[in-house]
């Protein structure tokens, strides 16, 4: 509680001017909390209100009382292509360790491969100390595209990581390698005595789930289950609820085309392969994915938001089938690339065209 007290005061410190934007709940207040940045990927909120913003180039940022920051310490990155610096993830014992998570492309000898760290951020949020690489994946790629890269923190402390296939589209289907997978992981990067192919011969033990294209937007629902949102090719970005071990069809089976418009795989069912919960045809581009706790509009707890990169909106899914039902769309909604709900229950978006981070709130806040 006192950490959220801190959080709301800080912020009512350095909020910028308010702007309508229009909702099925009314209008809603969106500020600008910062612009002029290049490629923002991910952000993340600090106890106090305190928020890191990552850039894709490598940047990271502390924004604090109105003014970013830039923290030291983020070590060469394999920056080209699609490649570079990825998720930020605050832990939920970040006040008593100060450590964070960071997911980014590496160099490889073949190319660049999808790698997870851990930092300690100093008292006075300027440096981070001891980056220490805690999963890399085997076998990375020179395509430099289809990296994943996002980090969700389950109810037990374990991470799961999303991995794109890194264009090599078989590779999704190959348990010997980590490409189109979610992995799971302790967070000193060792390996859960529960994992669904620990034991399977050959397999890589990290493996979660499989036959992913590219997912860069995952969250966990309200019961602590995973959820992760991949793009497809032309058509067929999915939503897909995880399951222990479960096979998700890239490429075998897909909703859509491939952009040269031949035919995917088999088709869009196969005996063994899981079917998406909601799937976008044509392709929004999904980027960042949160699902709202109600804290601020009761109607919309449980509620999915899922940014778009190619249609510069935000997407409101919810039901069961589930189902796209609103659009929160605006100038500031330009090529959305991730969201999250602060602790105060306001919902902050990135804007990689506005190059900005922004928040709603209600009409009445």
């Amino acid at each position: 509680m006192r950490n959220l007290l801190n959080y709301i005061i800080v912020l009512m410190l350095w909020i910028s001017p308010l702007m309508a934007f229009e909702s099925m709940q009314g209008d809603l207040n969106i500020s600008k909390m910062t612009d002029g940045l290049e490629q923002p990927w991910s952000f993340g909120f600090l106890p106090g209100g305190a928020v890191l913003i990552t850039e894709r180039g490598g940047d990271l940022w502390c924004l604090t009382d109105g003014k970013r920051i830039k923290i030291e310490g983020v070590p060469k990155l394999h920056v080209k292509g699609q490649g570079g610096l990825f998720d930020v993830m605050v832990p939920r014992d970040f006040a008593q360790t100060r450590q964070l998570f960071f997911a980014y492309a590496k160099t490889q000898p073949n190319g660049a491969g999808t790698t997870v760290a851990s930092a300690i951020l100093s008292a006075d949020n300027l440096h981070l100390e001891n980056w220490t690489v805690i999963f890399e994946m085997k076998l990375g790629s020179d395509t430099n595209r289809h990296y994943g890269g996002r980090i969700v923190e389950a109810l037990d402390g374990r991470l799961f990581i999303t991995i794109g296939e890194r264009g090599d589209r078989p590779s999704a289907q190959d348990l010997s390698r980590e490409n189109g997978s979610v992995i799971r992981i302790n967070p000193d990067g060792s390996i859960p005595e529960d994992n669904p192919f620990i034991r399977t011969p050959d397999a890589r033990p990290a493996i979660w789930s499989y036959g992913h294209r590219n997912p860069q937007a995952a969250a966990l629902d309200l019961q602590g289950n995973l959820w992760v949102v991949e793009h497809g090719a032309k058509g067929g970005d999915e939503v897909n609820f995880i399951r222990k071990g479960a096979n998700y069809g890239w490429p075998v089976i897909a909703y859509g085309v491939h952009y040269s418009g031949d035919k995917i795989g088999e088709g869009s069912h196969k005996p063994g392969m899981e079917q998406p919960e909601y799937y976008w045809d044509p392709s929004m581009a999904p980027s960042g994915m949160m699902i709202y706790s109600g804290r601020l509009w009761p109607d919309w707890r449980g509620h999915m938001f899922v940014g778009s990169l190619k249609f510069d909106y935000i997407a409101r899914l919810t039901g069961t089938p589930l189902a796209e039902v609103e659009q929160l769309k605006s100038r500031e909604t330009g090529r959305v690339r991730d969201i999250r709900e602060a602790p105060d229950g306001t919902i902050w978006f990135l804007s990689v065209k506005q190059g900005a981070l922004y928040r709603l709130a209600p009409s009445d806040s």
